[in-house]
């Protein structure tokens, strides 16, 4: 069966003679309907999550496109992909709410009600490793909300981000081409409409206060 699915999946790239091994692997270490692929001069491999298992050929066919145009640096755009990327869309409403940090879970409902009549669905939610860079990201694969610790004692810089983080759970991405656009100019008209003034400039600031406390401690 996995031969039959590659065989189809490489039908979006004729012009290819591909003659290295191509395996797939399922497996149990990924959450949610995560992948990814490894490659060499010798061999393919896929890794899906044990999820994709019980999934329509026909969309995991479109994912190992997705893939392939990733191994060959294309931008190509099939059925199985439009199949695939409608299936990642509704993939929230088949992940597990199991994690749920209790202060984050406030800033949610605060976010959540203030901003979205309380009409988002909780997701999971986690504190990620400490970042400077990344602040905030939506997992669409897991429905997991993940924040920097860093915004731990500032409340409406914690509350924009998850602002800005659940604007991606509610408008998820627009598809072009094989490009998944996910910061549109809707989603940064939204954002915009946060309503704490110059947050955008505090949190500035007050990251640049961060790293210079950082570099200056012993």
């Amino acid at each position: 069966m996995n031969t039959q699915l590659i065989k189809r999946a490489l039908e979006l790239f004729p012009e290819k003679n591909e003659k290295r091994e191509i395996r797939i692997k399922f497996s149990r270490a990924f959450k949610g309907y995560n992948a990814n692929c490894a490659y060499t001069s010798y061999y393919i491999e896929f890794r899906l999550s044990s999820n994709w298992k019980d999934v329509s050929n026909e969309i995991v066919i479109g994912l190992l496109q997705e893939l392939f145009n990733k191994i060959y640096k294309k931008k190509r755009t099939s059925y199985n992909i439009e199949l695939y990327n409608n299936y990642i869309k509704k993939s929230t409403s088949y992940s597990k709410i199991e994690r749920i940090n209790p202060e984050l879970k406030q800033c949610f409902n605060r976010v959540n009600e203030e901003y979205f009549n309380g009409m988002i669905d909780i997701p999971n939610l986690v504190w990620s490793k400490l970042s400077y860079q990344k602040l905030g990201s939506y997992d669409f694969m897991t429905n997991t909300i993940s924040i920097s610790p860093i915004l731990e004692q500032d409340q409406d810089l914690l509350d924009y981000v998850m602002y800005h983080e659940l604007l991606h759970k509610k408008m998820q991405f627009q598809q072009r081409n094989s490009n998944k656009i996910y910061h549109s100019s809707e989603f940064k008209k939204k954002e915009k409409e946060f309503k704490i003034p110059n947050i955008e400039k505090k949190l500035g600031l007050f990251l640049k206060r961060k790293k210079l406390k950082r570099l200056f401690s012993f």
